[in-house]
C-alpha cells in the first residue's frame, strides 16, 4: 500500500474532563463534551479540519437518552457537512476500535478523505439534574433500556456487568490453578499498575495512585460491590469524559503541512463476538472471540506480540486484562494501558477506547513503536483489536476485519438451560452481590445438573454460613456439590 492517499493516519486527538463540583447540574451533556472534544482534536492538528469531514462517526451514548440524532446535531454545532453522520448501534465498549477500523478502510478504499471519531458521556451530570428536578437518580446503567436482560437471569439479579463479570473472574481463576488469594494479588498488581498510568497521565479521572494492597483491601471508600469485586476493581462510570480523533489520508495531511513525527499510521483490525446471552455460551474459562481477534490483528499485521511496544487491554474488570494478556502472552510486569483502566482513567461507558486512542497516539508521535488497542464491549461478548505506529506499516487495507467465522469455529457447545431443575448439582461459577452497605445481599450460583444442563440457583443472604463459604477462600466452591430446591417461588442453593 504505497499510495499516500489510500494511507490512513491519525492527525489530530482530544479529549476532556468536566470536572465541576459546585454546581454538577451545570455541567456539559454528552452532546457538548463531544464538541469540545473534536475541536480540541482540530487544534491539535492545526485547525481547519472540521468543516471538511466526510464522515462524523459517534458512539452511542445513554446518560441523556432524550438527546437523539447526536451525529447530525453535533455535525451542525461543527459547521459540518459531512457525507456520513452515524452513530453506532449500542453503547458496546468495542465501539471507537470498530468506527476507527471503519475510517482507515474508507480512506483506504478511496471513500474518504477526512473521517472524526468521538464520543463521550455525562453521567454526572445526568444524576446532579434529576437530583435537582426532586427525581431518583437512579441506576443509569442498570437500568438502561438499551440493555437486553434474559427474564431469567434478571430474576437472579445478573443483570449489569457487576453481576457477570465475577462468574468470569470466579471460575478463571480456578482455571488457572489460583486460589482467592492468588487471583485477587494478580489483580491488585495489575490495578497498581494502572494506577500508576493514570497519575502520569492529564486526561485521568483519578489521578491519585493507590497500592496493591490499598486495590485489594476492603475499606468504607473500597466497599465490596461483587465477589471478588471491590469498588477499586471495576468500572468508574460516574464521570464526565469526551474523547474523539480525527483520522485523515497521509497525502491530505502532508498537503496540510503536518510534520510526519506527528502522524500515528493506522494498520488492520479485527472483529469477533461471543453469543450475546452469557447462558448460551460453552463457558466461563475462555473468549474464543478474544483469543481470535488478537491473534488475527497481530497477523494482519505482520507481526508477534513481540514487536509491541504498547498496548492497551480493555480493563473494566479484572478478569478481561488477565484473558486478554494470557492469550497475548503479554508479560504481567508490562503496561496494560497507556490511559489508566476504567477505574482510574474513567469509564465513560462505550467511549473509554476514544481515550486510549488518545493516550497511545501521543505515546507514539515520533516513534517508530507499534501500539495494539483491544476493546470489549458487553460481557466479554463484542472483542475488536486494531494496530497503530508512530512509524509507516507494511499492512494492506482496505480489509475486512470480520473473523467471526474462525471464532465459532473454536467455540465448543453451550449446554442446555434446565431453569427448573431441583436436586443435585455442582456449582459451575458464583458470586454473591453487596449493598451499598457492603452488605451482602445474595449470592448467585451458576451450577450443572447432573445431565450436563446449566441452571441458575440463589443463596440468601440469611445463609451466613453458605454466603462466607462462597466468599472466604477457605475452599474453591467451583465444582462443589449441592442441591437445589424451589419454594415460594424461589429456587435456592444448598450444601
Amino acid at each position: 500500500m504505497n499510495n499516500p492517499d489510500r494511507i490512513p493516519v491519525i492527525v489530530g486527538v482530544g479529549q476532556i474532563n468536566d470536572r465541576r463540583e459546585e454546581d454538577r447540574a451545570a455541567g456539559l451533556d454528552s452532546l457538548a463534551l463531544m464538541e469540545a472534544a473534536l475541536r480540541r482534536a482540530e487544534a491539535d492538528a492545526g485547525g481547519a479540519w472540521l468543516s471538511a469531514l466526510d464522515t462524523l462517526s459517534t458512539v452511542d451514548q445513554i446518560s441523556f437518552p432524550d438527546l437523539t440524532g447526536i451525529a447530525p446535531a453535533l455535525a451542525d454545532r461543527l459547521g459540518a457537512s459531512p457525507a456520513v453522520a452515524e452513530t453506532t448501534k449500542m453503547p458496546h465498549g468495542d465501539s471507537p476500535i470498530r468506527l476507527l477500523n471503519r475510517a482507515a478502510n474508507r480512506i483506504a478504499a478511496g471513500e474518504a478523505t477526512i473521517c472524526a471519531i468521538v464520543g463521550a458521556e455525562a453521567l454526572r451530570t445526568a444524576a446532579a439534574r434529576a437530583a435537582a428536578e426532586g427525581k431518583r437518580p437512579g441506576d443509569i446503567l442498570r437500568g438502561s433500556p438499551k440493555r437486553r436482560v434474559n427474564p431469567y437471569r434478571r430474576a437472579f439479579g445478573l443483570v449489569a456487568p457487576t453481576d457477570m463479570y465475577p462468574l468470569y473472574e470466579n471460575a478463571c481463576r480456578h482455571a488457572w490453578g489460583q486460589d482467592l488469594a492468588a487471583g485477587q494479588a494478580e489483580t491488585g498488581r495489575l490495578w497498581e499498575g494502572l494506577s500508576r498510568t493514570a497519575a502520569e497521565t492529564a486526561g485521568a479521572w483519578i489521578r491519585d495512585p493507590a497500592t496493591a494492597e490499598e486495590i485489594t483491601t476492603p475499606s468504607p471508600a473500597n466497599r465490596p460491590v461483587a465477589h471478588p469485586y471491590l469498588k477499586l476493581m471495576v468500572a468508574n462510570a460516574s464521570v464526565n469524559q469526551g474523547a474523539g480523533f480525527l483520522v485523515t489520508s497521509l497525502a491530505e495531511a502532508r498537503r496540510r503541512g503536518i510534520p510526519e513525527a506527528r502522524l500515528v499510521h493506522v494498520g488492520a483490525g479485527a472483529a469477533a463476538q461471543e453469543p450475546y446471552e452469557i447462558l448460551d455460551r460453552p463457558g466461563f474459562t475462555a473468549s474464543p472471540s478474544m483469543e481470535t481477534v488478537l491473534a488475527r490483528t497481530l497477523d494482519f499485521n505482520g507481526m508477534t506480540a513481540a514487536d509491541l511496544a504498547l498496548v492497551e487491554l480493555y480493563s473494566c474488570f479484572p478478569v478481561v486484562p488477565k484473558l486478554a494478556r494470557r492469550s497475548l502472552g503479554w508479560p504481567e510486569d508490562r503496561p496494560v494501558s497507556t490511559f489508566g483502566g476504567l477505574t482510574f482513567g474513567g469509564a465513560p461507558v462505550a467511549n473509554y477506547m476514544s481515550h486510549a486512542v488518545v493516550a497511545m497516539t501521543r505515546a507514539l508521535r515520533g516513534t517508530a513503536d507499534r501500539g495494539l488497542l483491544y476493546a470489549n464491549g458487553g460481557i466479554v461478548t463484542t472483542n475488536h483489536a486494531i494496530v497503530i505506529s508512530g512509524a509507516p506499516l507494511d499492512t494492506a487495507l482496505p480489509r475486512d476485519p470480520d473473523v467471526q467465522a474462525e471464532a465459532d469455529a473454536k467455540r465448543a457447545p453451550a449446554p442446555a438451560l434446565d431453569e427448573d431443575h431441583e436436586g443435585p448439582v455442582t456449582v459451575e461459577s458464583w458470586t454473591v452481590l453487596y449493598d451499598r452497605q457492603a452488605r451482602p445481599s445474595r449470592g448467585i450460583v451458576v451450577a450443572r445438573t447432573p445431565a450436563g444442563a446449566r441452571t441458575l440457583a440463589e443463596v440468601p443472604a440469611e445463609d451466613a454460613a453458605l454466603i462466607a463459604t462462597l466468599t472466604d477462600g477457605a475452599l474453591d466452591p467451583v465444582g462443589l456439590a449441592g442441591r437445589i430446591t424451589a419454594a415460594d417461588g424461589t429456587r435456592r442453593f444448598t450444601r
